[in-house]
């Protein structure tokens, strides 16, 4: 028996052994990658996304932890928000309300990129092996990729202030999606904000004509009937052709090249499948995009620079 449990012992001590640098498992070369995808790491399995920036893994010899994704802080949904911890959200209900439904979704992309999946713990080390409440402190790295680094560049959350190698850059990527007012940082309007009625932000000639959230029964069964419909409200015709369509929750849909928008016209962008034509477009979406209890429309031009956002 002796001998079994120093067995034990010594499996599950190797499981955090030798992982005191930032590194991470092989990285995209398609993508610049920092310092917490690059070198070595521990290969765990998530068993439960808990929210946005908390995840419960498993490690091969079977026991089990808690990390907290280092760096980043998405909002609470399980627990109240404090708008003031997010620069510039209204410290209303309308901005509570917004954080609570960024959450939400900050926790639908985690569930989306982690749930079940083998990834790759790396640890900092300028930042502490665990946190105040004993979780493990870590960049969790997917398909090469740091998934704290994504949670930020989608505006699915802010720096956590705390020490990190990460931190600087992290900082400027928070500021291009604060910028952007992506994700959890559509919220900043949430008390109405100055955004035109059209939603415009950029030079443009196109508005957004109408949002159906809601499709008739069961929004997941009828995406057809869910959609965003544009006005060109110029007087010259818009060639949209790589125009991008993203919602609060990380989905993004792409026009197609040779995509115009005759002046005065609408074209129809539906979630689902179908034929495009010259007025309307399909999203090819399995599930419903658009939230029934209020979401933000963004479109960004072909530059990536954001022309319009509307929140509803």
């Amino acid at each position: 028996m002796l001998a079994v449990a120093v067995l034990v012992v010594v499996v599950s001590a190797g499981c955090l052994s030798g992982v005191g640098s930032p590194g991470g498992g092989a990285t995209d070369p398609a993508r610049p990658a920092g310092p917490e995808t690059s070198g070595e790491g521990v290969e765990v399995a998530v068993v439960e996304v808990v929210d946005g920036d908390t995840v419960d893994i498993a490690y091969p010899n079977g026991t089990g932890d808690t990390v907290r994704l280092l760096g980043v802080d998405t909002p609470e949904v399980h627990t109240d928000n404090t708008p003031e911890e997010f620069d510039g959200v209204p410290a209303t209900e309308a901005g509570a309300r917004c954080l609570r439904r960024a959450g939400e979704n900050a926790s639908a992309y985690a569930t989306d990129r982690l749930a079940g999946e083998s990834v790759t713990l790396v640890f900092d080390e300028r930042s502490e092996r665990r946190g105040y409440y004993g979780r493990l402190l870590a960049y969790v790295v997917v398909g090469g990729e740091s998934v704290n680094h994504a949670l930020v560049e989608a505006g699915h959350a802010r720096v956590y202030d705390t020490a990190f190698t990460e931190r600087e850059r992290y900082k400027r990527t928070a500021a291009t999606a604060r910028d952007d007012r992506r994700g959890l940082w559509s919220c900043i309007d949430a008390d109405g904000g100055v955004t035109p009625t059209d939603g415009a932000v950029g030079d443009t000639t196109l508005e957004v004509a109408a949002v159906n959230d809601d499709a008739a029964g069961n929004d997941n069964e009828n995406l057809g009937d869910e959609y965003v419909t544009f006005r060109n409200a110029g007087d010259e015709p818009l060639d949209v052709s790589e125009w991008t369509v993203a919602d609060e929750g990380g989905h993004t849909y792409a026009f197609p090249a040779g995509a115009v928008v005759d002046s005065g016209a609408e074209v129809t962008l539906r979630t689902g499948s179908g034929t495009d034509t010259e007025t309307t477009y399909h999203w090819g979406e399995s599930g419903a995009v658009w939230n029934n209890d209020g979401d933000t429309v963004t479109v960004r031009n072909a530059t990536g620079a954001t022309v319009i956002r509307v929140s509803y």
